[in-house]
């Protein structure tokens, strides 16, 4: 039975080699995007022409990248100018997730450090191209980049999110965003954050299953808020380890009050 695996095995993958893409050109395809963006990521100190002829090679590795995922040739080309006819207004976008870093962390000694160090940032970074991927509807590789971001800085955005701008993840380790999540303008969220379903279940594909999260929210960490019809008012804040499966009214605060008890220890006798 094993001796035939092989080729039994290469019959049944070669009808999938032009339907995925793959995962090393796609991750160097978006860290060499960021790095043109952001040339101090590698020290790059690149002339104009430089920067054009970088530009040019990223628009002909996306082409390459997608076109096994169309049927169209034609319309890969197309779905490439439109991603990047897109890319200055997500580095404009960027730019304020940066100054909402910058203002809100007192940890941050400048912008630079928060571009290069920060796990949140770059995260919020790969999530602003995927999700435009995503609404070019080009299959499987938005999700490809939100996996790679994810196993690098621990959290889990899917790019069918929609994220405003200024968007702040401090730490970040835990998070997950869900597909029909919505979030507004100037939301914070802390690690261990979950944005999900109520249940998880195929007949639910296609529907709103994940919550909507109002302008400049705060959410610290630990908190769950499940539920497509689940509404965070706009600038709430909601305490650590909330648990939520209803919508909270505007300027709210929720909190969890556990009950702590301390106990004094009796001195031991001295001897």
């Amino acid at each position: 039975m094993t001796k035939n695996f092989p080729a039994r095995l290469f019959k049944m993958t070669k009808a999938f080699y032009r339907q995925v893409p793959s995962t090393i050109q796609a991750r160097a395809f978006i860290d060499n995007l960021i790095d043109l963006l952001f040339p101090l990521r590698n020290k790059a100190d690149m002339l104009p022409e430089e920067m054009e002829l970088q530009w040019v090679r990223l628009q002909n590795d996306l082409l390459e990248i997608i076109t096994p995922l169309c049927d169209d040739d034609y319309s890969t080309g197309g779905l490439v100018e439109k991603f990047f006819e897109q890319v200055p207004l997500i580095y404009a976008g960027l730019a304020q997730d940066a100054e909402m870093y910058d203002q809100n962390d007192p940890a941050a000694f400048c912008k630079e450090e928060i571009i290069l160090c920060y796990p949140g940032f770059y995260a919020v970074m790969v999530h602003r191209f995927a999700n435009v991927l995503h609404g070019l509807h080009i299959p499987i590789l938005p999700r490809v980049l939100s996996e790679y971001a994810h196993s690098v800085t621990g959290i889990d955005i899917h790019p069918g999110a929609t994220i405003g701008k200024g968007f702040y993840i401090d730490h970040g380790t835990g998070i997950v965003i869900g597909e029909t999540c919505i979030i507004g303008r100037n939301v914070r969220i802390y690690q261990g954050v979950t944005l999900g379903a109520t249940f998880v279940g195929k007949e639910l594909q296609g529907s709103k299953r994940h919550p909507t999260i109002e302008d400049n929210v705060i959410i610290y960490a630990g908190s769950t808020i499940l539920g497509g019809k689940t509404v965070i008012g706009h600038d709430t804040v909601l305490g650590g380890n909330v648990w939520l499966t209803e919508s909270v009214p505007p300027y709210s605060t929720v909190y969890h009050h556990p009950e702590i008890v301390i106990k004094g220890r009796k001195t031991p006798k001295k001897v």
